[in-house]
C-alpha cells in the first residue's frame, strides 16, 4: 500500500513538473497572439497586453484577435481624444492635440473597417496615424504642466497600441505566410 502511495505521489509530481515546463506558447491561442507579436516592435509589451486584456486573451482566430486589437486601440484613442478635448477648454494649445487625436481615431476606424477586405490598406491606415502621434509628441515635448505630462504618457501608450494594431493588420494580410492561421 505504501508503495502505491509513493508511486502515485511520484506520478502526480511528474505531471505537475511537465505542466510547469510546458511553455506558455503551447496554448492553442498563443499561435494567433504570436502571429501579431512577432511583427511588433516591443514583443514583451505585445504579449503582456494581448494576454491580459479579456477581449484579446483567448482569441478564437487571427481575424477576431486583430479586430479586438483594433477595438482596444480605438478605445484608447477615443479616451485620449476626450481627455484632450476637456483639457483644451482651459488650455487652447490642446486644440491642436485634439485635432491630431481625432485624425488618429478616424485612421483607426478606417483601418478597422478595411481589415477583412483589404488588410494592406488597413495596415497603411494604422501606420498613417503614427505621423499624428509624432506631431503630438513634438508639440507637447517642451511642456511640463500636469495635463501635458498626462498626455505624454497617454501618447506613449497610444504609440505602442498603434504598433500592435499595425502588426495585427499585417498578420491578417492575404499575401503573407500566415494564411494557415486565419479563421
Amino acid at each position: 500500500m505504501a508503495t502505491f502511495s509513493v508511486m502515485s505521489t511520484f506520478a502526480a509530481a511528474a505531471i505537475m513538473l511537465q505542466l510547469l515546463l510546458v511553455p506558455a506558447t503551447a496554448s492553442p491561442h498563443m499561435k494567433y497572439i504570436d502571429a501579431i507579436c512577432d511583427r511588433s516592435h516591443d514583443l514583451d509589451y505585445c504579449v503582456k497586453t494581448l494576454t491580459t486584456n479579456p477581449p484579446t486573451a483567448a482569441p478564437i482566430g487571427l481575424n477576431p484577435l486583430a479586430e479586438a486589437v483594433m477595438a482596444l486601440t480605438i478605445a484608447h484613442a477615443e479616451k485620449t481624444a476626450a481627455f484632450v478635448a476637456e483639457t483644451a477648454k482651459s488650455d487652447p494649445a490642446f486644440a491642436d492635440y485634439h485635432k491630431a487625436y481625432l485624425a488618429v481615431v478616424a485612421d483607426l476606424k478606417s483601418a478597422n473597417i478595411k481589415l477583412k477586405q483589404s488588410p494592406d490598406t488597413a495596415h497603411y491606415d494604422v501606420r498613417a496615424s503614427t505621423d499624428q502621434m509624432k506631431r503630438v509628441e513634438g508639440l507637447v515635448a517642451s511642456k511640463s504642466d500636469q495635463a501635458s505630462t498626462t498626455l505624454k504618457g497617454m501618447t506613449v501608450e497610444m504609440e505602442k497600441l498603434i504598433d500592435l494594431a499595425g502588426s495585427a493588420a499585417d498578420a491578417v494580410d492575404d499575401d503573407d505566410e500566415n494564411i494557415h492561421r486565419r479563421v
